[in-house]
């Protein structure tokens, strides 16, 4: 069914901002580090710790200044005061990706988590590993296949049933992405997201997504919540993008930045 958006971030978190702890970005894919981190900081979020190798630190520093920047072998410790955790975005799925990954997941405790990308490829390979209580995972269907040990032409053609596959077999709220995205919560009702275009088939749209929805869910919003706002408002801000830069031209980073304008749009 169509999703009627929810009163704005902004309404709901009563002044509470809020930490992400963001594990993000590789050596060759810093740019995941820098969207995912940026977007959880544009959409209201207090305070984005990036947990992240050299490599990707010394690449994002130069990008930002807004960031705080924490060591890989600091996981532990952030986790202890963290508000979200935010895990996957360009992570790669070497042996030490999957090692903090694990570490990660298994002290992330009762912590609000989302789940994306080399994220999601890594539970696919290690589908025994516990997820937090509360988790959101955020597939395409070609993740999600993965995920559920099915052809991505079975997930295309059972899409809402694929979706509630996937919250039955982790526990959890399944953000399955497509042109019409669809949220499945933990109790497996269904939403249909309305918004977007062909300007999100970009790389790095993704990245933006989770970043939304972790920094919405840094302020206190409920994990469906800031699921489906999240997903309506990425759909909006690629609306508002294109209608500057067409679908064609559209980037992730311009996304971010019609994060504001999105926002207005919906008050």
């Amino acid at each position: 069914m169509d999703f009627k958006p929810p009163e704005r971030a902004e309404n709901s978190h009563k002044g509470t901002f809020g930490k992400v702890l963001n594990i993000a970005g590789s050596k060759y894919m810093p740019g995941a580090a820098y969207l995912s981190s940026v977007a959880a900081l544009k959409i209201g979020c207090g305070y984005c710790f990036l947990a992240a190798c050299d490599d990707v630190i010394k690449a994002v520093s130069a990008q930002t200044q807004n960031i705080v920047f924490v060591p890989i072998k600091d996981i532990k410790k952030q986790l202890k005061t963290t508000d979200v955790l935010s895990i996957g975005c360009g992570i790669s799925t070497s042996q030490k990706a999957i090692s903090i990954f694990k570490t990660a997941i298994k002290n992330a405790y009762n912590i609000p988590t989302i789940i994306d990308a080399d994220g999601l490829n890594i539970l696919a390979q290690n589908q025994n590993i516990k997820l937090p209580k509360t988790s959101i995972i955020t597939p395409h269907p070609t993740e999600a296949a993965r995920l559920l040990n099915i052809t991505t032409q079975d997930v295309l053609e059972n899409f809402s049933e694929s979706a509630i596959n996937l919250s039955k077999k982790y526990n959890c709220i399944t953000v399955l992405k497509s042109h019409k995205t669809i949220v499945c919560s933990n109790e497996l009702d269904i939403y249909e997201n309305n918004t977007g275009n062909s300007a999100l088939a970009k790389a790095g749209s993704g990245d933006v997504l989770t970043g939304m929805i972790a920094g919405l869910l840094a302020q206190k919003m409920s994990p469906i919540e800031a699921s489906k706002t999240g997903v309506y408002l990425h759909g909006l801000c690629g609306e508002i993008a294109s209608q500057k830069l067409t679908t064609y031209s559209v980037m992730a980073k311009d996304l971010i930045d019609s994060i504001p304008f999105a926002i207005i749009q919906n008050s």
